[in-house]
């Protein structure tokens, strides 16, 4: 197996779910609580790379962070290099590709918690910040734990975006997925089916807990 394409996956997969924990339970909070009437077109932009093709996605991310684009060319005056075909451009990708696998989840956990529970919180004089953190998160964190889950392994598989970001640059943009791809296309079979079975194995056991977190949401109608 190529050890140095599944450790950088891990890594893109790990930094992209710490990414989308950060700046995406902000977003699905609101969501979760948010009365505006016009939430629903965020909802679609959000979902939205579910339906999109990636290769599609990947090219308007591509030009998004490129060198002709005032993203790439601020990226690049501060850094010295470009986004694209990097590490940090996979990043970028990643998290736009992986953001309703993640959004999604939290949105619903969110939605979940009973808000007299953090109308009391802010009653008793605790800050909003603190309610979440002591009220809304430990209520919500089954749901969080599946986002969290969902966007790691969803990454882990990716394709079409990163070799339209990344290429296939060994120990930089080489993911587990594009090498799988480049044994097959060497009639490498035996590497390839080694691969693709720890990925199979991989996915069933996030599947399994995934499910298995899921089923405390769900209501248990009494037996008669």
């Amino acid at each position: 197996m190529d050890w140095q394409a599944i450790g950088l996956s891990l890594r893109l997969s790990a930094c992209t779910m710490c990414v989308l924990v950060v700046f995406g339970m902000p977003l699905a909070y609101w969501l979760a609580n948010t009365r505006w009437r016009g939430k629903f077109l965020i909802e679609a932009i959000v979902a939205l790379p579910i339906v999109l093709p990636p290769t599609v996605l990947g090219f308007y991310v591509l030009m998004a962070i490129g060198p002709l684009s005032p993203l790439g060319r601020f990226y690049e005056s501060l850094f010295g290099h470009r986004l694209p075909f990097t590490f940090q451009g996979l990043l970028v990708a990643s998290v736009f590709y992986s953001l309703p696998f993640a959004v999604q989840p939290f949105t619903s956990a969110f939605a979940t918690v009973d808000r007299r529970m953090t109308e009391a919180s802010w009653c008793l004089g605790v800050s909003k910040l603190a309610t979440f953190f002591r009220v809304v998160l430990p209520l919500a964190w089954p749901g969080v734990l599946t986002g969290m889950v969902l966007s790691f392994a969803h990454t882990i598989g990716e394709f079409g975006v990163v070799l339209m970001i990344g290429g296939n640059l060994p120990g930089v943009t080489r993911t587990v997925s594009i090498s799988i791809y480049d044994e097959v296309q060497s009639l490498n079979y035996a590497a390839a089916n080694q691969t693709s079975l720890a990925l199979l194995i991989f996915s069933f056991a996030v599947l399994a807990v995934t499910y298995g977190l899921q089923r405390k949401f769900i209501h248990v109608w009494p037996t008669r």
